[in-house]
């Protein structure tokens, strides 16, 4: 089984949870910006949450499916269609061969994750499938898709086998889905200025008191200098420290909030470098990082300051969360008749 990219949108990668275990060596960890949606959607089509995806960044892209395949997607919604016809997103979906699935406007979120039975079959590079852009490793030929690329599939597994069989029934047209969906993972998708959950970082101490209040008091926007690497943000008030600093450098992690002399906060993410040097005043929520990358340039948020037990909490309850759907679907697949 093969998907032809006919056209690649404006950004549209392989990525799956992520390469670890290299930072020591400068080898940034990278992966699914949104790892809920990512995960979901591999779990809906009866993958591990570690397989390979794709993931389309706000629009455009059109994929050629060559035999009938299972697929879902999940996180924004970027209006696709299949042979025409709408699609729905968060269930499994079998798709006739010869269909020609299409992202079109963005309706809500940002990045789209579109996972087919078995996953995608790239190399993996330092245990991961992951492209790193920037350093031109992993994915398709380490780089961002192209119209004319070739993606083609892994083995699907015996729970892919049972939902390509359970759905074959149901299809008429160029494709067949079941009643049910899984819950939307971490999406902001209704709301006009989301909240993001963060604990006040490792420099928070060394800012002034002005500025600490500041941080969960005003409204962000996510600005158009942003990427993989890191949102930078724009508030109506600069932040500063109460007295100038010489700070080493040192480890950063997904949704650590840094303050460069300019008073903006920037927000490292999926591509985010492996030390830094800037003061740290907050740190993202896990359980709120995948919302956050579902927020675009000139979206507006806000910071809403949590303890380190209530984001391991929430976390949990994510994790949770996430056994609970795998469960379900195992239930509804191998309980049909």
């Amino acid at each position: 089984m093969s998907i032809t990219v006919v056209r690649p949108g404006l950004l549209s990668t392989v990525q799956d949870l992520g390469r670890y275990r290299f930072q020591k060596y400068g080898v940034v960890p990278g992966g699914a910006m949104d790892t809920g949606a990512a995960r979901a959607a591999n779990v809906l089509v009866g993958n591990e949450g570690h397989e390979a995806v794709l993931e389309i960044t706000l629009a455009g892209a059109e994929l050629l499916i060559d035999k009938d395949i299972i697929l879902a997607i999940c996180g924004a919604d970027l209006s696709v269609k299949a042979a025409g016809e709408r699609l729905p997103l968060w269930r499994p979906a079998l798709i006739r061969a010869g269909s020609i699935i299409k992202f079109g406007a963005c309706q809500s979120g940002c990045r789209s994750y579109l996972a087919i039975a078995g996953g995608f079959d790239v190399p993996v590079v330092m245990g991961s499938r992951s492209t790193y852009l920037r350093g031109a490793i992993g994915g398709y030929q380490g780089r961002a898709l192209k119209s004319g690329d070739v993606l083609s599939a892994q083995a699907p597994g015996l729970l892919s086998e049972r939902i390509k069989s359970l759905l074959s029934g149901g299809l008429n047209g160029g494709f067949a889905v079941p009643h049910w969906h899984a819950s939307h993972f971490a999406i902001a998708d209704s709301l006009a200025d989301p909240i993001i959950r963060a604990m006040p970082g490792s420099h928070f101490e060394l800012f002034t008191e002005d500025s600490q209040q500041a941080l969960f008091r005003q409204t962000y926007q996510i600005a158009v200098q942003s990427d993989r690497m890191g949102y930078r943000l724009e508030g109506a008030q600069k932040l500063a420290l109460a007295s100038p600093q010489e700070l080493l450098s040192e480890a950063v992690a997904n949704g650590t909030v840094q303050l460069p002399s300019d008073g903006n906060p920037i927000v490292l993410l999926s591509d985010r470098q492996t030390t830094g040097g800037y003061p740290r005043i907050a740190q993202v929520a896990t359980v709120d990082i995948p919302v956050f990358a579902q927020l675009k340039p000139g979206d507006r948020f806000r910071f809403e300051a949590i303890t380190q037990q209530e984001a391991e909490r929430l976390y949990l309850n994510s994790e949770r969360d996430m056994q609970m759907l795998k469960a379900a679907i195992a239930l509804k697949i191998n309980g049909a008749n």
